[in-house]
């Protein structure tokens, strides 16, 4: 069984001068797998909550582009909960953990890179079902 430890956040290169900011991914390099499909969540409305799911083998990392939102993450035993509001900072969601966004600030994007390309058979979208896997793995 996954449990959640330490190295969930992930600080994004940063460069800064008179023009801005610029931050990057590099797949292996910044975050623990190769990247193979990005998408991202916006026009979100006020209470809505996107994700409510596990993963089977896929690795996410999800960043606040834009606005601010909170990414909770269970393994089953413990809860955590992150606010993320930069561009430089992102939360890895290795498989196996229930992962559900909520508390969208307006205007807010939601960037997701994933290890692998879209495939439903990968998913738990029942939590039920979740834990019934979690306990079959002990």
């Amino acid at each position: 069984m996954a449990v959640l430890g330490q190295r969930e956040l992930i600080r994004l290169p940063k460069i800064e001068d008179d023009r801005g900011s610029l931050s990057f991914i590099e797949g292996t390099h910044h975050i623990p797998f190769e990247i193979r499909r990005v998408f991202y969540l916006y026009g979100i409305p006020g209470g809505a909550e996107r994700g409510g799911h596990a993963h089977k083998l896929l690795h996410q990392f999800i960043v606040a582009v834009s606005g601010s939102f909170d990414i909770v993450l269970d393994d089953g035993v413990v809860e955590k909960r992150f606010h993320l509001d930069r561009p430089d900072l992102g939360v890895h969601v290795v498989p196996m953990i229930w992962a559900a966004i909520e508390n969208f600030s307006p205007g807010s994007v939601c960037m997701v890179v994933a290890s692998d390309l879209y495939d439903e058979a990968d998913y738990y979208r029942d939590y039920s079902d979740f834990r019934s896997a979690l306990a079959s793995q002990k």
